[in-house]
């Protein structure tokens, strides 16, 4: 087998930006893994056979573990009985009505294989539904959807001016708004007005608790405004609950989406909502949206059975659980150490915020040495990581930690 060195020449040589995910790209080897061959609970390991105790999961993704025996039991079931047919799958249906039946706003739903993509479909449904064209988003909803000048084009990064690709006839249909600014969104509907389809609004990771005001205020502009409410879940559904953030904050969308939560992994996003609304891409509307694979049954078991874990396990309480006690035992050690260093945002996931003039780069570096795997964006929790499993990341990270004070290399 191939080392982490080669596999990095291989990766340049080949595909643009080492990845087809561009936050997977490897920015500190040697210490950061250049790829994982294989993943188990909450631990992943290298090509050169280094283990991790990991909480990037994928991105996401990986909520109730790596290679968890009762998803790969429904996946390989399914697997006999074919992947995609050429008529729907009675698991079509039936993860819809799970969906329906469990997410607050859902009264119909349908699948793609990706978030972002799922957030395109919601936009083009706003737009048929409202005969509107304008766009206000809000957070980082995809590469896809990245349209607008100042936009977020990836989650921590945002485009000077005109994004990439994309022209400026297109981009004077978006506008792209901070969280919780409250008064540029109040602008945009002033300077826009009855032109306004939908708000696109993902929730922010290290301030998320302003969504209480935030939300609110958003669900009553935009009903005053004859506009949409769409909700991307992408980061937040099956996590901080069910319904993600709409169900949290008691805040309901015409529209929202479900991604990386759903299926453990395998790929699949649900677009949903209101029932009129979703309706706009029914055999009655006009807008258009269809996949070849939206209805592929692999991924589709993967989450009908994921959606049974998560309520016979209280899976989000879990999450709720174990990060307050990661998260706030790796802030206790910052504080110790006197680190400027600290996590913020809700317990299922990390947001890590370095102070002025902390090395990003250097805590990392010291993180991977000693085992453990972080994603400074948002690191989550999965259902695999037992109380062992988080002592024992607080003791490597305690150890990393000394490295960085140290300056070591």
């Amino acid at each position: 087998m191939a080392t982490n060195a080669e596999w990095l020449v291989r990766f340049e040589r080949v595909t643009p930006w080492g990845s087809g995910t561009c936050s997977k790209s490897p920015a500190y080897t040697p210490e950061e893994p250049a790829v994982i061959v294989r993943g188990k609970g909450c631990r992943v390991w290298d090509a050169d056979g280094r283990e991790f105790i990991d909480f990037r999961n994928a991105l996401g993704p990986v909520t109730i573990g790596y290679a968890n025996e009762e998803v790969n039991e429904a996946i390989t079931k399914q697997l006999a009985d074919g992947i995609i047919f050429g008529q729907p799958a009675p698991l079509e249906c039936e993860v819809a009505e799970i969906i329906c039946e469990t997410v607050p706003c859902a009264e119909k739903a349908r699948f793609v294989k990706t978030g972002g993509e799922a957030i395109a479909a919601c936009v083009k449904i706003a737009r048929a539904y409202t005969g509107r064209g304008h766009i206000i988003q809000i957070g980082y909803n995809g590469w896809l959807n990245s349209l607008a000048r100042g936009t977020k084009i990836l989650p921590n990064e945002v485009a000077g001016e005109l994004p990439g690709g994309v022209p400026a006839g297109f981009a004077e249909y978006h506008h792209a708004c901070a969280w919780n600014d409250t008064e540029a969104v109040e602008e945009l509907f002033d300077e826009h007005k009855n032109q306004i389809a939908a708000v696109v609004v993902a929730c922010d990771y290290i301030n998320a608790e302003a969504g209480h005001i935030f939300y609110t205020f958003l669900r009553k502009l935009t009903c005053d405004n004859g506009a949409l409410l769409i909700f991307d879940e992408i980061v937040m559904g099956m996590r901080i609950a069910i319904g993600g953030a709409h169900e949290y904050f008691n805040v309901d969308p015409e529209l929202a989406v479900l991604s990386k939560g759903i299926a453990n992994g395998m790929p699949l996003a649900a677009y949903l909502g209101r029932a009129d609304v979703m309706d706009a891409c029914g055999k009655n509307g006009s807008a258009v949206v269809s996949s070849t694979f939206a209805g592929e049954t692999l991924s589709l078991a993967a989450a009908k059975k994921c959606f049974e874990i998560y309520k016979r396990e209280n899976v989000v309480q879990f999450l709720w659980d174990q990060g307050k006690k990661m998260w706030d035992g790796l802030n206790g050690i910052f504080q110790k150490k006197r680190i400027g260093i600290k996590i913020a945002g809700l317990y299922p996931y990390g947001a890590f915020v370095f102070g002025k003039d902390v090395s990003q780069e250097r805590f990392l570096r010291a993180a991977y040495r000693n085992g453990v795997s972080l994603y400074t964006g948002a690191s989550y929790m999965n259902f695999s990581h037992a109380d062992a499993d988080v002592d024992e990341a607080l003791d490597r990270l305690s150890a990393a930690c000394d490295e960085f004070i140290e300056g070591g290399v």
